[in-house]
């Protein structure tokens, strides 16, 4: 299949490499030799919020010496995994892991982003409040009572508190794990090209909500039911929800104890606008339809629940949702762009 439109016969013939050997033919300059499209947009991310740090840290971030120099010292591995001597590496490799050293390297140069991911969506739990000392909570709340004359993330579950509906829903919310593994895995198996282009998109989308929770920061629904740790709503915002606990009948279902121990273990309070899940699903359901047609239409379905989820399993407002659909239509079509035309010009690099 093609990328982009008309991207020329050097390309086309390129998608049947079994390796990402774009990242051979050099960069924009001479130093940065083997950087693809997904290392620039890492790199520009780690080094942007390390800079941040650097210059706005405040009493919210009594650690940030550690993490200017965690961001460097990310720089610099990341620069060595990409652009290092290959001797050393394979020196290195085979000291540390054997015969099966450089394979080891090499698999971790080609997925580093994906392993990133929750690392750097935790951190901006830490960072979320350089910017604005509170969460902006009660100003989405008002916009959701402005826009639906209620809370959207209360009421639904209320409407709807049936076993069946809720462990559908929270099914379908735990669908977004399945879609970013499953796709990524079936792309990986099919056509290595297909599966690096996958992986650049999505890592961009991804950074791209990230940075935004480092300056927007929003917990979400949880906090009417007190599960945002010590955060607590103005009295007039939580009288709006009219209640602080889920039905029996949703807390007993088996995909909802599984979502609550995915919250406890790995959320990032203050990342709810946009909602990355949206965004991220949506560029999931963009890839299969480029790529993986006879999923394409299940998997659409499944992404439309997925965003009916994240506001009856009470993890978005819906402004959340409105905003995460608009930061996909924005950042698919741009990522895809920016990976096509990077692409393009190393293939034309000597």
């Amino acid at each position: 299949m093609r990328l982009g439109t008309n991207p020329g016969r050097r390309w086309r013939k390129g998608l049947q490499k079994p390796w990402n050997g774009i990242e051979r033919r050099g960069g924009f300059n001479p130093g940065m030799k083997g950087y693809t499209f997904v290392d620039y947009a890492t790199q520009a991310y780690i080094g942007l919020v390390g800079l941040l740090v650097l210059l706005f840290h405040n009493g919210t971030v009594p650690a940030w010496p550690w993490f200017v120099a965690g961001h460097a010292a990310g720089l610099a591995l990341i620069h060595w995994l990409v652009t290092g001597n290959k001797k050393a590496q394979d020196k290195l490799g085979r000291t540390m892991l054997g015969g099966y050293g450089w394979k080891a390297l090499d698999f971790l140069r080609h997925f580093y982003p994906v392993i990133l991911y929750t690392g750097l969506f935790c951190e901006t739990a830490a960072l979320n409040r350089m910017f604005f000392k509170d969460y902006l909570d009660p100003i989405v709340i008002r916009w959701d009572q402005r826009m639906f004359g209620s809370q959207p993330s209360v009421v639904l579950m209320q409407k709807m508190p049936w076993l069946p509906v809720s462990e559908l829903l929270y099914a379908a919310y735990f669908s977004y794990y399945v879609m970013i593994v499953g796709v990524g895995i079936a792309l990986f198996l099919r056509d290595r090209r297909q599966f690096f282009h996958y992986v650049s998109v999505v890592s961009f989308v991804f950074y791209a909500c990230y940075l935004i929770y480092v300056f927007v920061p929003v917990i979400g629904p949880m906090t009417f039911f007190h599960r945002a740790g010590d955060y607590a709503l103005p009295p007039e915002m939580q009288m709006l929800a009219g209640t602080d606990s889920y039905p029996n009948s949703v807390q007993a279902g088996l995909f909802y104890k599984l979502m609550t121990w995915i919250y406890r273990v790995f959320e990032a309070p203050g990342a709810a606008i946009p909602s990355s899940h949206i965004a991220v699903a949506l560029c999931t359901v963009w890839f299969s339809f480029r790529y993986l047609p006879r999923i394409r239409y299940p998997h659409l379905v499944a992404a439309i629940l997925l965003c009916i989820a994240t506001v009856y399993c009470r993890y978005h407002y819906a402004l959340d949702v409105i905003t995460g659909v608009a930061a996909a239509a924005v950042l698919i079509p741009l990522g895809n762009c920016l990976y096509v035309s990077r692409s393009e010009r190393s293939l034309s690099t000597p």
